[in-house]
């Protein structure tokens, strides 16, 4: 991991932190095909300081679970929409010291470089792992588009003071899209590809749906 930045102890130090951190960030084609991908994910309660954290690695080729790990801490950073980063990556760099397998591309249940200051929990993240990344996230943060065909594979760029910074991607035929979006050492395109490739039948891809459920399974087993 790279240690590239003291961590904030404020939102305004948050916010400029990321104005500085913005132009570090990398959008390129993957410097080789990936053969594993991980699906990272958060469960906290916005009032409390208790951050649960949890990442699964999957084969891409078959979507066999190989790796996961969790993490329990605190924070007392504050829950800001646009800043939640700076709550949720150190629990994840928790988790991420525990995997017994580094994965390839690294998926984020969030944004990339779709968020007003182009630094997502995916951007940011890829800065301390010194790795590809991508959001897939449920909502938007920022940016308009025009919606998708209905059917599964359909996209169409979302737009921000006239960036294309990411897709509204259909993973299912019918269903709400979901937005993809580059972190870090990663292109639009390949995020889109390897999103449809996470494919289990859902909305969401395979890496955040099973992610989502380590995390939740901690929570309960910890209440």
């Amino acid at each position: 991991m790279n240690i590239i930045h003291p961590w904030p102890d404020s939102p305004e130090a948050a916010v400029t932190l990321q104005q500085q951190l913005r132009n570090q960030i990398r959008i390129q084609p993957l410097d080789r095909p990936a053969e594993t991908i991980a699906g990272c994910d958060i469960s906290f309660n916005k009032f409390e300081e208790t951050v649960y954290a949890g990442i699964v690695v999957l084969r891409l080729d078959t979507l066999e679970t190989i790796a996961e790990a969790t993490a329990i801490t605190t924070t007392s950073f504050p829950y800001v929409p646009g800043l939640l980063s700076f709550r949720e990556i150190p629990a994840l760099l928790e988790a991420w010291a525990k995997l017994t397998i580094l994965p390839d591309v690294v998926v984020f249940d969030g944004h990339g470089i779709a968020h007003p200051r182009r630094l997502g929990i995916a951007s940011h993240a890829g800065l301390l792992l010194d790795r590809p990344t991508l959001g897939c996230g449920k909502s938007v943060l920022v940016g308009r588009y025009e919606e998708p065909a209905l059917e599964r594979g359909s996209w169409s760029p979302m737009m921000h003071r006239g960036e294309v910074i990411g897709a509204a991607l259909r993973t299912k035929n019918k269903v709400n899209p979901v937005y993809v979006s580059p972190g870090h050492l990663i292109d639009l395109q390949t995020g889109i590809d390897l999103m449809l490739r996470c494919d289990g039948g859902y909305r969401i891809p395979e890496t955040t749906r099973r992610a989502h459920n380590l995390v939740n399974d901690v929570r309960r087993a910890n209440l």
